[in-house]
């Protein structure tokens, strides 16, 4: 029932337009409480996956950076991406139907990102370069002794 409906939002805004073949949705205590859908080309947002929607309506109306007590369904494996933004959410299980393979062999293939991660950071497709370090970790300092912070 929730994986449908998470397949039914991909193959809906995929058909109007608004993204890539991806849906998911967020449940708790056996209720969709939010629905997502790939809107990277109708957003100009390359951050707007489903999973990243979805996440960002649930813990809108949960009023929370969590989702601890919830499964989120999605209509396909998780990208590097959408795999950071769910560790940092926290739900309690994920459910998907696609693979990445699947994914790959329509034209969504991540394995590149995957394979970035282990390469030295100057021989990267997008070379990184530190720079500024020091005074970039006066605010590190200032969170570390912060007494009012809210720990995620």
């Amino acid at each position: 029932m929730f994986m449908r409906e998470a397949i039914r939002l991909s193959l809906e805004n995929m058909r109007a337009g608004k993204g890539g073949p991806f849906g998911a949705v967020v449940v708790k205590d056996g209720n969709i409480i939010a629905r997502g859908f790939n809107q990277v080309t109708s957003t100009n947002d390359p951050t707007a996956h489903a999973e990243v929607t979805a996440i960002r309506e649930a813990c809108k109306i949960l009023g929370s950076f969590q989702l601890s007590g919830c499964e989120l369904y999605t209509s396909c494996e998780p990208c590097p991406m959408c795999l950071g933004a769910i560790y940092w959410a926290r739900p309690d299980k994920v459910y998907y139907a696609n693979t990445k393979q699947d994914a790959a062999d329509i034209g969504f293939d991540d394995d590149f990102i995957y394979q970035e991660l282990t390469i030295d950071y100057a021989d990267r497709s997008i070379p990184f370069a530190q720079i500024q370090r020091e005074e970039a970790l006066v605010a590190f300092q200032e969170w570390a002794n912060k007494e009012d912070k809210v720990e995620y």
